[in-house]
């Protein structure tokens, strides 16, 4: 059994996962409230299944980019738990995860798209900047993460030769600036939980395993923060 944790973006989630399958999850939709909420979720969640602490064989965690304090959240719980249970950390990019889920679930979205698909998740990082990345139909790296700063010409060159699908929270900024016609932006909901369940079960099998000891979020970028005068 593996606990996965996401904490990264406006939508928390928490929950079991058996040989790559959702056993049960929780969500919180309340961005602001994530820190209080975590710990109270995975209690309820464990004894909801009748789990101890003591059945988890890893904990899975979403590392970032995302948001600052989300991210500091799920990582010092997940490695809070692990150290105590003695139990490995596996730790996961937050759009690779994205990726995942649009990769599964949005095949009868996409077919309408003529030239090769990319897939490009979007994490909002205040004003025209996103943390984003472009990943093929295999999960393949074709720009690896980053912040970008949105402009009309973001993208060109993926774009000469292939169809690009946009989601996420981010996204809708590069819509109201895209003019490229073989891209495709989808509001739908995806099902992290599920994404990040099967990736993790694979990097459990593999025994792909973050260091507990110096794991850290991927934050992208440096923190900032107004001084009020």
């Amino acid at each position: 059994m593996i606990l996965c944790i996401d904490t990264a973006t406006d939508q928390a989630c928490v929950c079991l996962s058996k040989e790559g399958e959702v056993v049960s999850v929780l969500e919180n939709d309340n961005q602001k409230d994530h820190a209080a909420w975590i710990q109270t979720a995975i209690n309820s969640l464990l004894q909801k299944q009748g789990v101890s602490m003591q059945h988890l064989q890893a904990v899975a965690v979403t590392a970032g980019p995302g948001s600052y304090t989300g991210l500091r959240v799920g990582m010092a719980s997940a490695k809070g738990l692990c150290f105590a249970l003695q139990i490995p950390l596996i730790t996961i990019n937050t759009l690779q995860v994205m990726a995942h889920a649009a990769i599964n679930q949005l095949g009868n979205i996409v077919a309408q798209m003529s030239k090769p698909l990319c897939y490009c998740p979007m994490i909002d990082a205040r004003r025209m900047e996103v943390f984003t990345a472009v990943y093929d139909e295999f999960l393949q790296e074709i720009i690896a993460p980053k912040a970008m700063i949105l402009d009309e010409l973001s993208f060109t060159a993926e774009l000469n030769e292939r169809s690009l699908i946009c989601f996420g929270n981010g996204s809708n900024k590069w819509k109201n600036v895209s003019r490229y016609p073989n891209v495709l932006f989808i509001d739908e909901k995806l099902d992290i939980a599920k994404s990040l369940a099967k990736l993790a079960s694979s990097l459990h099998l593999s025994q792909n395993f973050a260091n507990l000891a110096y794991a850290e979020p991927v934050y992208l970028k440096e923190f900032y923060t107004y001084i009020k005068k």
